[in-house]
């Protein structure tokens, strides 16, 4: 038989134990209420420092009570009912959505620091000015976080990295200026990072590379200058990286090679030299490859014709120099190639001729620009059955090239139309 003080003791224990998840699981109901109250307090402060004219209209649910009220609750403020706000179900306020709302001022009351369950914000498509607050990094919470198409100034904050569960990122079309902050690569959980369209300057940090979890790059048309890190090759979720329009140099890092996700790569109209890396070859997933306006040298790699899903490959405006490997034959998926104001040589081969009427046939392609190269022989005979006014353009342009030089043997006239 078992101790009696033992036998008294388990149900009492057994109580306690229900007693405490029932605590758990059971919402206590003025807690939420007060924070409620609290949030939209702050919320209003924010509010009344818009502007007075277009932003309140926008806004115009977001009132206390009426002061005559005689409910029981009627100091309960709670803002789940305004426009844009979305709450839990303890009535916490976890995401704001303000998007093209005709909101005009700055984030400088905006209630970070009273907004603790917070995890979305958009409030794109605005007139918000001003610089992003440091305090940012006490929605620690946030998971989406967009002020892109704002007028917003300054430099991005380098608090936002304690920012650890943001997983989307857009802040495009500002006027943010200075250089992207290291602590950006503490962004571990980050999907999308969209920064393009601003005056950033300044290196890319290598710290990028530490964004285990990105999938979309976007940082064009920014002032931008020096290396493309090595580092960037660790990025091997990406599928789509936008780095045009900008300043940088040196050469496309080896290591871009091991992107095996990505499906496009535009890199165009910056100050990149050296030579198109072989190790692009392995991107077997890639559809759309622009590397066009910068400064590469050396011939096109022959791994490119690894690349069976491109269908868009555009290299022109290059000092590129050597034959067309006949290796671009194998791209049976363009639709649009640009090889133009090279200093490509030797002739046209066949197989890319056979690869453009394969693709014209299914009446898709829609650019072939070969022109202002230094090609010798004759237009294969394929092309020149192609009737197509974009073909017959572009051997004008080569013809023009080759008289230009005053070579003795021009292409083949032999065209029929």
């Amino acid at each position: 038989m078992g101790s009696p003080k033992f036998e008294t003791l388990v149900p009492l224990l057994a109580s306690f134990a229900l007693f405490t998840v029932l605590l758990v699981i059971i919402p206590q109901g003025p807690i939420p209420a007060y924070a409620s109250t609290l949030e939209a307090q702050a919320l209003l402060k924010w509010k009344s420092s818009l502007h007075q004219n277009r932003s309140t209209s926008s806004l115009s649910t977001w009132t206390l009570p009426p002061q005559n009220a005689t409910d029981s609750n009627a100091t309960v403020v709670s803002p789940c009912g305004w426009y844009g706000i979305s709450c839990n179900l303890a009535g916490s306020v976890i995401g704001i959505n303000l998007t093209s709302s005709n909101i005009i001022g700055t984030l400088n009351e905006f209630p970070f620091s009273s907004l603790p369950y917070l995890t979305y914000i958009d409030v794109s498509i605005n007139e918000l000015f001003g610089g992003i607050s440091p305090q940012v990094n006490l929605l620690t919470n946030l998971t989406y976080l967009d002020l892109s198409v704002n007028r917003l100034s300054g430099i991005i904050p380098r608090e936002i990295g304690e920012l650890t569960k943001l997983e989307m990122l857009y802040l495009h079309s500002n006027e943010l200026n200075g250089s992207i902050p290291d602590e950006i690569g503490q962004l571990r959980m980050l999907n999308n990072l969209d920064l393009y369209s601003n005056q950033l300057d300044g290196s890319l940090p290598s710290s990028l590379g530490n964004l285990s979890s990105l999938t979309w790059l976007y940082i064009s048309y920014n002032p931008l200058s020096g290396f493309i890190p090595l580092e960037m090759g660790n990025l091997t979720n990406l599928e789509a990286i936008y780095m045009s329009d900008n300043f940088l140099i040196g050469p496309i890092p080896p290591t871009f090679g091991k992107l095996m996700k990505l499906t496009e790569l535009h890199v165009f109209h910056t100050e990149l030299t050296g030579s198109i890396p072989s190790e692009l070859g392995n991107l077997k997933l890639l559809q759309r490859l622009s590397l066009y306006h910068n400064n590469l040298t050396g011939s096109i790699p022959s791994t490119l014709g690894n690349l069976t899903e491109l269908t868009r490959f555009y290299l022109h405006g290059n000092q590129l120099s050597g034959n067309i490997p006949d290796e671009l034959g194998n791209l049976q998926a363009i639709i649009g190639l640009g090889l133009s104001l090279n200093q490509l040589t030797g002739p046209i081969p066949p197989s890319l001729g056979k690869e453009i009427q394969l693709v014209r046939s299914l009446t898709l392609f829609t650019t072939f620009d070969l022109s202002l190269n230094f090609f010798e022989g004759n237009i294969p005979d394929v092309i020149g059955h192609l009737h197509s006014l974009i073909v017959e353009a572009i051997i004008i342009s080569l013809w023009e090239r080759k008289k230009d030089e005053e070579l003795s043997k021009p292409f083949s006239p032999g065209l029929h139309y």
